[in-house]
């Protein structure tokens, strides 16, 4: 990923934590050539030796038997985005966009039967463990998990390499950075007011 120095992030502590509250990522391999996707929800785990990134996919996408012709899969995980409008700057100059992207290099293992029951539980402690009546892998019946694992595919990837990327018009000068942020308050759009949001909690001298 092009990254120009400005808005390259480094803090790998901040990468993880931007990962875990943007977990529906896009796994990308190639085939023959031809670049292939899958966009599914991802797990970011700490292991001893490091970091690694799970997940699943159904049985019947190819895209998981191309883990065995690949050195390098990349799973890419994007945050909010907004439209910056140049006549928010006190000089003349062309619009933007801002966002958040982080792009993680690894290769992908297959997960054994235990490893994905594992990781299915894991999954839904995170995302049902604060409901009313959640949904967890100790609820369901033995019949209807046994039967919902022939139809996926559990895998693995460690992370080899981290991109990350923070488009903030970090670039530009306080009086512009301040007056992007409010102009982006002001806007009706959910994801401008997130941008809005994270610029404000990295304030420019």
């Amino acid at each position: 990923m092009y990254i120009p120095k400005f808005f390259k992030v480094n803090d790998y502590e901040e990468i993880c934590g931007f990962v875990h509250q943007n977990s529906f990522g896009t796994l990308v391999t190639t085939k023959k050539g031809k670049p292939i996707a899958t966009h599914l929800p991802l797990q970011f785990i700490k292991e001893e030796e490091g970091y690694c990134i799970t997940g699943h996919m159904a049985y019947g996408n190819p895209q998981w038997r191309t883990f065995e012709t690949v050195e390098d899969v990349l799973v890419m995980f994007q945050g909010p985005h907004a439209y910056i409008s140049s006549s928010w700057y006190e000089q003349e100059n062309v619009p933007t966009w801002n966002y958040q992207a982080v792009h993680i290099y690894g290769t992908a293992q297959i997960l054994t039967e235990e490893e994905l029951k594992q990781d299915l539980a894991r999954l839904m402690e995170k995302y049902e463990s604060h409901r009313a009546n959640p949904v967890l892998w100790d609820t369901l019946s033995r019949e209807l998990l046994e039967r919902e694992l022939k139809g996926i595919v559990g895998f693995k990837i460690p992370v080899r390499e981290v991109q990350a990327a923070y488009k903030m018009s970090q670039n530009r000068n306080k009086t512009d950075y301040i007056n992007i942020i409010s102009r982006l308050q002001e806007e009706k759009d959910p994801n401008a007011q997130k941008i809005a949001d994270k610029m404000s909690e990295r304030q420019i001298d």
